[in-house]
């Protein structure tokens, strides 16, 4: 069976680059989709001003601890399974086919809406920006292409070349932070109360948890790139306890710093006063470090922003690469660079949120008001609710098979199931305010979760009865890489699947 699907899928469609990332790549690659400066500017700072105010630091802390209970099963997983599928591969071997059309149309809704807003995004700040700065005043729109354009370009360089880049801005955007935190701690030191539980459960704490929860959407992305990584049954554990870790502590001891400069009183106010202009954290710049590194913070905002672009759009290119190499989307899609791009799926997927983006500009829609909280907003709802699915799969999947170990297979990710299980709840239930929009066609999106859960049913169902081949070869496609041309370095430890009984 194995043979004759190699030779159904089309000569070249599996050449990823193989041994190009180091766990350090992988952290680059995921970490620059959170975007750590611009969570801290947005996210932080909705956080502060609508949530608990001084209680995000403990938010942080929280959602960081209910991720890595998440990584303790998710690295488990990952030793046994090696797919540029990432969840849609988890939730396939945890649950089963069907439930995995589901969870690959959740993945492509989610990562290619999250793509179209991080072009408005980009866009709209590219605008804002250089106008402020030099007076120059494009359109948005002019501004996201030629930004998608430079992302496709250096995207087609290769994983590694794309790692470096983001490497390196991701270590500019991380080091203006670094040095208004010192700056925070050298003047005036960091307060204690943050962690009266009192205050960190004060306000609208369970909107507090949720946009913590948000600044994390991208750090879930490194299974992703274990086909590309060197070793990935160690790699990927490692990036995943690193990426969640880091970037938990960074958002948790900046938001202190935050806090501490304003009073942990008065956060919340001052962060009101200032959600219409969203510029809390250039003030506080301006203040502590004067307005030249100010003004090297609003630049690198955009280094931050155009990281995160290139960064969701790998993930999302990954994606529909492996549904193509799965024959779930036209094989045509499946085809790479010599260099192991997966060039067709990034053109297809620039073209798709591009042309997303171009239809909110036609209208003559505002960015800020429009495309950007419909599109994130929905894309942060639907990767939570994919991570929830893959939690729930790594549970029932070790459960199936009577691992004895019940603390990284059952408690941990238990855990992390309820704690995920809760923050999607919370995502539904005040999606509004998540998206930033209570007009009715952006209220509406959380339905297309449902939609999605519908239409991967439907298409098990048609797959199933009418191309059995392609629902058949669903689970062999997990086994074809590792075992293609003699390969055995991903080779699991327990069997995954049973190809003789498919």
């Amino acid at each position: 069976m194995i043979n004759q699907l190699q030779e159904q899928v089309p000569a070249g469609a599996d050449k990823l680059s193989r041994d190009s990332l180091g766990v350090f790549g992988v952290v680059f690659l995921v970490l620059a989709a959170v975007a750590p400066l611009t969570g801290i500017i947005v996210i932080t700072a909705l956080g502060l001003a609508l949530g608990n105010g001084a209680g995000m630091v403990g938010s942080f802390i929280i959602i960081t601890a209910i991720l890595l209970l998440f990584g303790v099963g998710y690295a488990q997983m990952s030793k046994l399974l090696v797919s540029a599928g990432g969840f849609y591969a988890v939730v396939l071997k945890g649950l089963g086919k069907a439930a995995a059309l589901v969870a690959a149309l959740i993945a492509v809704l989610g990562y290619n809406c999250f793509v179209a807003g991080a072009i408005g995004t980009m866009g709209f700040f590219m605008q804002t920006v250089i106008a402020q700065l030099t007076g120059l005043d494009i359109h948005w729109f002019i501004w996201s292409l030629v930004a998608v354009t430079a992302a496709f370009l250096l995207s087609r360089q290769g994983i590694d070349f794309s790692a470096k880049v983001l490497g390196v801005g991701l270590i500019l955007e991380i080091s203006i932070l670094v040095i208004f935190d010192i700056a925070v701690l050298v003047r005036d030191g960091y307060t204690l109360d943050v962690f009266n539980p009192g205050v960190v459960f004060s306000g609208a704490a369970g909107i507090g948890l949720l946009f913590a929860a948000n600044a994390f959407v991208g750090v879930e992305a490194t299974g992703l790139f274990s086909e590309e990584a060197k070793n990935p049954r160690r790699t990927i554990p490692r990036a995943t306890y690193t990426a969640i870790g880091f970037i938990g502590l960074l958002a948790a001891v900046t938001t202190w710093a935050i806090v501490s400069a304003l009073g942990t009183a008065e956060a919340q106010g001052t962060a009101a006063e200032h959600l219409a202009t969203g510029d809390l954290m250039f003030v506080l710049s301006t203040d502590y470090l004067g307005e030249g590194l100010t003004t090297l913070m609003m630049i690198l905002l955009l280094v931050s922003l155009f990281a995160a672009l290139m960064a969701l759009h790998n993930s999302a290119t990954r994606y529909i690469y492996s549904l193509g190499r799965a024959r779930i989307l036209t094989p045509w899609v499946s085809r790479t660079r010599p260099n192991g791009v997966p060039q067709r799926a990034s053109m297809a997927q620039f073209t798709l949120g591009t042309v997303v983006a171009g239809l909110f500009a036609l209208f003559g829609l505002e960015p800020l008001t429009s495309l950007i909280p419909s599109m994130t907003g929905f894309g942060t709802l639907g990767i939570l609710a994919l991570q929830l699915v893959a939690t729930l799969a790594i549970v029932v999947h070790f459960r199936r098979t009577r691992d004895r170990r019940l603390w990284s297979t059952l408690v941990a990710p238990g855990i992390g199931l309820l704690g995920l299980g809760a923050v999607v709840a919370l995502a539904i239930s005040n999606f509004s305010v998540l998206a930033g929009s209570d007009a009715p066609v952006i209220t509406m999106l959380p339905w297309l979760l449902a939609a999605a859960v519908v239409g991967g049913l439907i298409l098990a169902q048609y797959l199933r009865k009418s191309k059995p081949e392609i629902y058949a070869g669903l689970a062999e496609d997990l086994e074809r890489m590792p075992l293609e041309n003699g390969d055995t370095r991903a080779a699991p430890e327990e069997p995954t699947f049973n190809v003789t009984r498919v």
